[in-house]
């Protein structure tokens, strides 16, 4: 089911009708919205809900194992047990078709001829998010960061909850599953504030990213041909538009859902083009995955802690999971390993050079920010070609200002650059600033225009309903 559909419109009143209904009780509120749950994924397909179940069964298990194991060895095996089981049923799925046409590329290689079977595996839709979030309880239970749950019901609907299920934010369970413990008491200002909040989602996803921006990326990068630099460029900053808008809006769409029914969920963006340098970019983009990935793998690796040498290995490799976490592809794989490089070549300059006065100046930071966002940009060729002939005709063309194709009209350019420059100069201008803050500062009506203008916009935007581009993930 798909936030920007009339289904889930329909869906979502009647969730929110229930779960503010007086004459029930919480813990059969807390029922339904498992069950709710339940539907809302398998409006994708019904038999995926085994997997949820899986992962749920088998990580509520092995902490209470882990919780009550008396050795060491005990405690690492039953967390084994947890890694193992859904990295397998992740890897199976996910990189199951990937693992076998390179064994087969290798082979062939080798001089061994041989056709591999047709891999016809539907990849269940957010095992990658819903994976991690698992894993995430049973690895805090094991390094004692958090006590096993004392309610199934309540870690079941931590695992399924269905605003941020399939795409994220990944939640921590510290953060969410004290929640459910007691009924949220009902406020007309956080319904509002939910509300506003979805609103400002599906703008993003319809009227921008799907409405505006999609178009001329899919043009550039569907052309099969060596393009002009100008229309490499616009096409790349097109998709830099859209991937925010589109996965910002489902995560900003999520959490307003969540907030309408009486939850928090964290923040899984911080105006990330507005960025001076990698470092602060990853705190400001996907930030659950970040912190995920430097909490469960970057530290446990040895972090900063090991030498300057054995740093560069932990970044790059924390990196080059990131980017394979997006997909079972090899473009993938460089995206990560460019931002890997950039954080390396970061914390070298870092060390190398103590800082400077000029490098506080305005002058300095806007420069420092305009590179990372060039830098960036060069990395969501690889994460947006379908494969590496495609990024390197628009690598050499976006670098070298070459001649070619023109596959983008004058309309194309105004719905790329006036999008573009306007995310831009908000996230600048927002860069310090939360989101709240200046909307308490703002009088209410013209709060409620602004909300008006997107809801008629998005009523004139709206026509097929796109998935969002992380649901592939």
């Amino acid at each position: 089911m798909l936030f920007n559909s009339l289904t889930f419109v329909v869906f979502f009143a009647v969730v929110l009708a229930l779960h503010r209904a007086p004459f029930l009780s919480w813990r059969t509120k807390k029922v339904l919205l498992l069950v709710e749950s339940y539907i809302f994924y398998a409006a994708w397909n019904p038999p995926f809900i085994l997997v949820l179940w899986i992962s749920t069964v088998v990580d509520w298990v092995v902490a209470k194992r882990i919780h009550t194991a008396t050795t060491t060895g005990a405690r690492r095996g039953w967390l084994l047990v947890s890694l193992l089981i859904n990295l397998g049923i992740l890897g199976y799925f996910k990189y199951g078709e990937f693992l076998l046409e390179n064994w087969v590329a290798v082979a062939a290689m080798a001089g061994v001829e041989w056709q591999a079977p047709a891999w016809d595996i539907i990849l269940p839709v957010g095992i990658s998010f819903y994976t991690f979030q698992t894993m995430a309880y049973s690895l805090d239970v094991y390094l004692k960061r958090a006590e096993p749950a004392d309610s199934l019901l309540d870690f079941s609907l931590f695992v399924t909850f269905f605003p941020q299920l399939v795409a994220g934010p990944i939640v921590r369970p510290v953060d969410l599953i004290p929640q459910f413990a007691v009924e949220p008491a009902a406020k007309a200002g956080r319904l509002a504030w939910g509300l506003s909040l979805m609103v400002l989602g599906m703008f993003n996803k319809i009227v921008i990213a799907d409405g505006a921006l999609a178009p001329a990326a899919d043009a550039v990068f569907g052309a099969g041909e060596t393009l002009a630099w100008t229309d490499a460029w616009l096409g790349t900053l097109a998709f830099s538009g859209q991937i925010f808008c589109d996965f910002a809006g489902y995560s900003t769409t999520a959490i307003g859902a969540s907030l309408a029914l009486g939850f928090s969920l964290t923040d899984n963006f911080r105006y990330p083009y507005a960025a001076i340098g990698f470092t602060d970019f990853w705190r400001r983009w996907h930030i659950s995955l970040s912190t995920w990935l430097r909490d469960y793998l970057y530290v446990p690796l040895g972090g900063n802690r090991k030498g300057v040498g054995r740093t560069y290995i932990n970044l790059m490799v924390t990196m080059l999971l990131g980017g394979l976490w997006h997909g079972a592809s090899w473009t993938f794989v460089v995206w990560g390993g460019l931002h890997g490089t950039y954080l390396a070549v970061e914390r070298f300059i870092q060390r190398r050079f103590d800082p400077h006065p000029l490098t506080h100046s305005v002058v300095f930071q806007m420069s420092l920010a305009m590179l990372t966002y060039f830098l960036v940009n060069i990395t969501w060729v690889f994460f947006r070609a379908p494969d590496f002939p495609t990024a390197w005709r628009m690598i050499v063309s976006m670098v070298t200002f070459g001649e070619g194709l023109r596959v983008l009209s004058s309309a194309n350019v105004t719905l790329v650059a006036v999008p573009v420059l306007g995310i831009l100069l908000i996230h600048g201008l927002m860069r310090e600033r939360r989101l709240e803050d200046v909307v308490a500062r703002t009088p209410w009506w013209l709060t409620a225009v602004v909300v008006g203008f997107m809801v008629a916009a998005i009523a004139v935007s709206q026509g097929s309903s796109n998935a969002f581009i992380y649901f592939q993930f």
